[in-house]
């Protein structure tokens, strides 16, 4: 019997492996496309196809729904305002997984997670902010 088996479980425990996947569907949505582990991406890419639909829905239900798994607000707010409306045609594949070789410490398989359709200026846009406003901050 195959109860129980339908997810990659990554040596963690349910509540660690919640927590991780809310921060890297947060760090998807922010810069669009990020770096990780293979078994990750591939079980993230499940996971963010259901948080885009929920954006494509754009109700408020979907809109608690999300805001409960993700966690942080400003990346809710670029799902239904962005990201929502970019796929709205598309019926699902929101996301690609490109191997990228391996790790030099220890060999793990890498992959490459991105969005379809994505918006290259976004990768590193709110590290840059952060940046410019620490030095404007820093010189008054």
């Amino acid at each position: 019997m195959r109860h129980g088996n339908g997810y990659r479980k990554l040596n963690r425990t349910h509540e660690h492996r919640k927590a991780m996947f809310a921060n890297m569907v947060c760090s998807l949505i922010e810069h669009e496309q990020i770096k990780t582990t293979l078994p990750k991406a591939k079980e993230l890419k499940r996971i963010i196809d259901k948080i885009i639909t929920l954006g494509k829905k754009g109700d408020l239900h979907s809109r608690r729904i999300a805001r409960s798994r993700m966690r942080q607000e400003d990346a809710v707010k670029k799902l239904f305002d962005v990201i929502g409306p970019r796929y709205k045609e598309r019926t699902g594949g929101y996301a690609r997984v490109i191997r990228a070789g391996f790790r030099f410490g220890d060999m793990a398989p890498m992959a490459i997670i991105e969005l379809v359709d994505r918006d290259v200026d976004a990768k590193g846009k709110g590290d840059k902010a952060r940046v410019v406003l620490e030095e404007a901050t820093a010189d008054e």
